[in-house]
């Protein structure tokens, strides 16, 4: 039995999720808390498995108890979020302290989609449940941009493609970051609502030595440059003379998500990109991305996954892992170092 805290200061959302989370057999709400300090007794007394935090409450905003119980006791947290512009750098903000995943806050109309707003939140606490959780330490200094990489010579026509899920922006920061400004173009396909992406890429720009990208349809890639899905478009990429160029598309989700990895993957194959890709897949629930890095691999990409141990959520990586769609497995203190081993001339 997964047991649940719930840290909010509505008591109509408390009395919502615990609706939701007391619908289920393998979980329950062992307590409520209105602010922060209320949780601190109550984490002591019912040493609950999962958090659901509240972003904005009284006597501590959520970030700053956030940032104390991931110093002191780290566990699994689920952010409630408010899925604004203006929510999203607060919420990315969380997972780059520790939290395990975000949902969005109930609204008033969410009787009309309470089924799945249901099923979400469900999944996504048991989720957390199983995560890799890591006590947080300051933030080490970002790379240099006049990294002793730069003088590095790449392969011309090489092309990165990464994919991830749960905890992946962290996962992906970790990487991109540590890449040098004249690495070969990127391609990112992340699973993230759509107000998120566009602060995400801009987050990760102003980190980066590369320049990063929200990817806008018709857009050219070109080396030095990232480019990440937007939230609610799956990225495809696609021969344009002799140009190569990214595509969104609206078509239905794939494996529950759009964007979805696999399109991505799938769409290099089918451009007959695959010999000049290198591609991983990142921590995240389920398994999109693990029959497309299979198919990549199939012809003739280099392919890797993340290993359990660095993986906050060890479940895409593991299911191309046991597909054999995976060449090489690495942790994601090496992932940045790998590929830029691969890309080299």
């Amino acid at each position: 039995m997964i047991r649940v805290l719930i840290v909010d200061d509505s008591p109509l959302i408390q009395s919502l999720l615990t609706e939701i989370i007391g619908q289920t057999a393998d979980m329950e709400v062992v307590a409520c808390a209105s602010d922060p300090y209320q949780a601190r007794e109550l984490i002591k007394q019912h040493n609950p498995d999962v958090l659901t935090l509240d972003v904005e409450m009284p006597k501590m905003d959520g970030i700053s108890f956030l940032k104390n119980l991931m110093r002191l006791r780290p566990m699994p947290v689920v952010m409630i979020s408010t899925l604004t512009q203006q929510g999203a750098p607060i919420t990315l903000e969380a997972l780059e302290i520790g939290a395990v995943d975000f949902v969005a806050k109930p609204t008033a109309n969410v009787a009309d989609e309470m089924h799945s707003y249901a099923q979400m939140l469900q999944q996504k606490v048991r989720t957390a449940a199983g995560a890799n959780v890591r006590r947080h330490a300051k933030a080490s200094p970002q790379p240099s941009r006049s990294s002793a990489d730069q003088h590095i010579e790449f392969k011309l026509s090489q092309l990165i493609a990464i994919g991830a899920s749960t905890g992946g922006t962290e996962a992906i920061k970790e990487v991109i970051t540590r890449l040098p400004a004249n690495f070969p173009p990127v391609v990112i396909t992340q699973h993230i609502p759509p107000v998120f992406s566009k602060s995400f890429a801009t987050r990760m720009d102003s980190m980066c030595a590369m320049t990063v990208h929200e990817a806008e349809d018709g857009q050219q890639i070109k080396t030095g440059n990232i480019y990440i899905a937007p939230g609610g478009e799956h990225l495809l990429l696609e021969r344009n003379g002799g140009k190569i160029v990214c595509r969104l598309s609206s078509a239905p989700p794939v494996n529950r998500h759009r964007p979805a990895v696999d399109v991505m993957f799938n769409s290099i194959v089918e451009q007959e990109l695959a010999k000049r890709t290198c591609a991983v897949l990142l921590t995240g629930m389920g398994a999109d991305g693990a029959q497309g890095l299979l198919n990549l691999r199939r012809s003739g990409a280099v392919t890797a996954a993340q290993d359990q141990a660095s993986s906050v959520v060890w479940g895409m990586p593991k299911a191309a892992i046991d597909l054999g769609a995976a060449r090489d497995t690495v942790s994601l203190q090496e992932c940045a170092s790998w590929l830029i081993q691969q890309a080299k001339k």
